[in-house]
């Protein structure tokens, strides 16, 4: 009898396999086990923001305008627009997935090496990356054939496009891992909402500077001599990849080309092999427990002491809306989660309204209104809409389930407190910071009405997210997904800004602005107390 063959153990996967499934599939199912039904998660990541990407291919449509473009134009349009999404993706989600509490309770104790445990991480940041972009970029693809006249443009596009997404979550990781470096763990959970918070502005100010020099000086597009401080923008690199392969292929493009390559290839190399081993300090430190000198203050906070003086006791008569308005505001001050959430999603928002304002200077005419600033204070006036979005999520969500304990009907009061909270620290700052802006640079306090309809519809935009009591401060478990979704709600409040603020501009210049003001106030009004009748009825929705 011959002898069986002897029975080949399985090969054993290796540890950065598994731990990229492992993130995969927290980026899919979320992190709260709490109404999971495993039939029903997404087995992809297509499946998972099939209505994102559809968004943003429908938004991506906007390159039909370069059909008789140069290709560097198109590139440098495709390649500001992808650097916009994936910087606001990268910068708002990677704190979450690459410092979080709750897995570093279980894989630290395990054989994992941070460096596998950063590059499964960055990975799957890399894939949703390139999906993002992918989606936004497949109309761009076909116009580039069409300029490029040669099937090259599709093939070295996808490849930049690749190149990008690698330098942008490379940038993000480094400048951590710098943080952690040069300033050590007692300032580290400041140092990375500052960080996100300056990258996600660099990303937003590179892909609007860009797309505005596409069709104001179109000879800076040819890559010609007088161009080269357009070097100094990283979209401007992977544009120049492109022309150098399936466009002009100038020695200036091929220096641009260089320059993305070199750019990218350093930053990974530093951030996943000099570097590496700060990433392991950082997740050790945050989770070591510092004993720190216990000060003795003699008078209450004044956060405390705020909401007990007018108008703020007025407005917060209610006890729990109250309570509620406390603990947002010390999440917001306190808590690194939140605030590498909130603070990074919401920068962009401000700079938007500068970059227009700074567009439509030249409007000084008192009657001459502009875009600018009507845009400004509608967008602003989604400040509370988008923030109050993510401030459901936190690592700590369990603790909410308290409020299902506590004697109330529904959530409407928890609603209120939040609401107010992100009204007061967040919209109101900025409305005010943008107000003394515009009135710098235009000199003229009549211009300030412009910003009337933003003030207006902001009450109504502050509902929004309160409808059906999902708006519950903290309760949600964090979602990677959601934070590739933000684009889209930033397309979405755009549009919707770019509506109203047309609308508010051609009043203003038709000199029918007060009835404008008078018909948008009477309509806000109405919403505002039909979705406060339904947020009071609302109650907590089911835990299964």
């Amino acid at each position: 009898m011959t002898p069986a063959p002897p029975i080949l153990p399985e090969p054993t996967p290796m540890p950065e396999q598994t731990l990229r499934r492992l993130f995969l599939t927290l980026f899919l199912r979320g992190r709260g086990a709490r109404g999971l039904n495993k039939q029903g998660t997404p087995k992809t990541i297509a499946a998972k923001l099939s209505l994102t990407l559809v968004f943003y291919a429908l938004f991506g449509c906007m390159a039909l305008m370069f059909l008789r473009q140069p290709v560097f134009a198109l590139a440098v349009y495709l390649h500001a627009m992808t650097f916009v999404f994936l910087g606001m993706f990268v910068a708002s989600s990677a704190g979450e997935i690459l410092f979080n509490k709750e897995e570093a309770d279980i894989l630290m104790h395990r054989p994992v090496t941070p460096k596998a445990m950063l590059r499964a991480k960055v990975r799957v940041l890399v894939e949703v990356s390139l999906w993002l972009a992918g989606a936004f970029n497949l109309a761009g693809l076909c116009v580039g054939f069409g300029a490029a006249g040669n099937w090259r443009f599709p093939l070295i596009h996808l490849f930049s496009t690749t190149l990008e997404a690698l330098f942008c979550t490379g940038c993000v990781v480094l400048i951590y891992q710098l943080c952690l470096r040069w300033f050590g763990r007692e300032r580290l959970e400041g140092l990375m909402t500052t960080a996100q918070v300056f990258v996600s502005i660099a990303a937003v100010l590179s892909g609007q500077i860009l797309p505005r020099l596409v069709f104001r000086f179109n000879h800076v597009l040819t890559v010609g001599e007088s161009s080269w401080w357009i070097g100094l923008l990283p979209p401007a690199w992977f544009a120049g990849l492109d022309d150098a392969f399936a466009g002009s292929a100038m020695t200036y493009s091929w220096l641009l080309a260089a320059l993305a390559v070199a750019a990218t290839a350093t930053v990974l190399w530093i951030a996943f092999s000099k570097l590496a081993r700060d990433y392991e300090t950082g997740l050790q430190a945050l989770n070591e427990t510092v004993s720190t000198r216990v000060k003795k203050h003699n008078h209450r906070r004044w956060l405390d002491r705020l909401v007990n003086v007018p108008p703020l006791s007025w407005w917060l008569h209610n006890p729990v809306a109250r309570a509620s308005f406390l603990l947002t505001a010390a999440y917001l001050i306190r808590d690194r989660d939140v605030k590498l959430r909130v603070y990074p999603g919401l920068a962009p928002i401000l700079i938007l309204p500068f970059v227009f304002l700074l567009q439509n200077n030249h409007h000084n005419d008192a009657n001459d209104a502009g875009f600018g600033v009507p845009f400004s204070g509608i967008y602003l006036g989604m400040v509370p809409l988008l923030g109050l979005q993510m401030l459901q999520y936190s690592q700590q969500w369990q603790a909410a389930d308290i409020f299902r304990a506590a004697p109330m009907a529904g959530p409407a009061q928890l609603c209120h407190g939040a609401r107010r909270a992100v009204l007061c620290l967040l919209a109101l700052p900025m409305l005010v910071l943008v107000g003394l802006i515009v009135w710098l640079l235009r000199g003229d306090f009549s211009q300030l009405a412009l910003f009337l309809p933003g003030i207006i519809a902001l009450p109504v935009f502050a509902l929004v997210p309160s409808l059906g009591g999902k708006s519950v401060p903290l309760s949600q478990p964090t979602d990677a997904a959601k934070s590739a979704s933000r684009g889209l709600n930033m397309i979405l409040a755009i549009i919707i800004a770019f509506a109203l603020a047309g609308a508010a501009s051609f009043a203003w210049t038709q000199g029918w602005f007060r009835w404008l003001v008078l018909g948008e106030a009477i309509v806000a009004a109405s919403l505002y107390a039909i979705m406060r009748a339904a947020l009071a009825k609302a109650r907590w929705p089911s835990t299964e």
